[in-house]
């Protein structure tokens, strides 16, 4: 297992992690033996939205022995509230919901806060100008919640929320085919036939920006959905008409700027370990551009997705960071000092690029790298 640092909370997340979807109405030693067996595959990461008092009681029975060699990045404002799961806004809930699930969890802290799923503007006002962003300061002022979180799909209010200076952690959804999705209050339109139906061009400006805000600002991002679903798994249902692996999923999800680990809602240990081969993979195994290369309807002609296949340079420059960097100065209008150190850090760089087009040659995306690498050369002042 590859680990990543989670943004600037000092924690070092497992690029696989495990959401607690797949643990509803799951038997308990079933759901240990998943958990222990993700435990064993080096999943440290865990992901716990849902306020079903088994699910939080087995989770936190499965980690108690390695409590500390684990991250729990537990939702604030969910309840359980006559067998059935609520979000809440509402104070009193909230705190009666996180004195609940810290006694079924069995633990005196979460690692990250998360507060459960802003996808409005209205509901961003509630939120962070009310009593819910108070307790969940307070908690983490307490050392009962190490950093914050929210839960978002719309990068839009994602922006916003990271823009507030007083999140850490933010859960989005991140895989090929939202990322060509304007953003959007509707949670449902993400998957909806209809949204597909006309082309799309590559990642929505929104979502990009959002990345690449949180990955100049120290904002860590963990993934959900990032399998659509299993939409994107399945040929017939997939709005590329084209079914991507498991593993291409997960390395779209991880090529993304700020992303450290992506959460899977596995229900099965034959799901789980189709997951945890991705880190045992070539890199052809792994690889996304095949498929997004060839989509008929949709395109991501002309960016960088970062997906390595420029490799090898002629002269040995590491073309896809070197495009991430450029990103992300020209996203923020300026070069960050943080981002000039990450360049000064390559063992080459753009200035040496001798314009052979043997890389343009290799892109599936028919990027202009030789233009990019003079760009590159002339922003870090080479």
């Amino acid at each position: 297992m590859n680990y990543r640092k989670l943004g600037n909370t000092g924690i070092l997340a497992s690029e696989i992690g495990m959401g607690s979807e797949g643990l509803v109405g799951m038997a308990r030693e079933d759901a240990i033996r998943l958990i222990s067996a993700a435990l064993e595959g080096g999943v440290n990461y865990f992901d716990l939205y849902n306020p079903q008092p088994e699910v939080r009681e087995n989770l936190g029975r499965a980690v108690a022995s390695r409590r500390s060699d684990v991250y729990i990045q537990g939702h604030l404002c969910t309840a359980w509230v006559d067998g059935q799961y609520v979000r809440t806004r509402d104070a009193k809930m909230t705190e009666k919901a996180f004195e609940t699930m810290m006694h079924l969890l069995g633990t005196e802290y979460l690692d990250v806060g998360m507060i459960h799923y802003i996808d409005s503007e209205a509901d961003f006002e509630t939120v962070f100008h009310g009593p819910v962003i108070d307790y969940a300061l307070q908690l983490q002022r307490s050392g009962r919640v190490h950093h914050l979180g929210v839960s978002s799909h719309n990068p839009v209010i994602a922006r916003k929320i990271v823009e507030t200076g007083l999140i850490q952690v933010v859960l989005f959804a991140v895989n090929p085919a939202y990322d060509m999705q304007p953003a959007n209050e509707d949670l449902e339109l993400l998957w909806a036939d209809e949204s597909y139906v006309n082309p799309l061009h590559n990642i929505d400006p929104d979502r990009d920006a959002f990345h690449k805000l949180c990955a100049l600002n120290g904002v860590g991002i963990t993934v959900m959905k990032a399998f659509g679903g299993g939409d994107l798994l399945d040929a017939s249902l997939s709005p590329f008409g084209m079914a991507m692996t498991p593993a291409q999923c997960i390395h779209y999800a991880l090529s993304r700027p700020g992303v450290a680990s992506v959460l899977g809602g596995f229900r099965s240990l034959e799901q789980l370990e189709q997951s945890l081969l991705y880190n045992t993979l070539s890199d052809a195994e792994r690889d996304f551009a095949p498929v997004l290369s060839h989509v008929p309807k949709h395109t991501f002609y002309g960016k960088c997705m970062y997906c390595g296949h420029c490799a090898p340079c002629s002269v040995g420059i590491d073309v896809a960071s070197v495009n991430k960097f450029q990103d992300l100065c020209v996203a923020q209008g300026f070069v960050p000092e943080t981002v000039r150190e990450h360049y000064a850090a390559l063992s080459h760089h753009a200035g040496e690029c001798i314009a052979c087009g043997q890389c343009m040659e290799n892109c599936p995306f028919g990027v202009d790298i030789i233009s990019a690498m003079q760009k590159a050369a002339a922003l870090f002042g080479e």
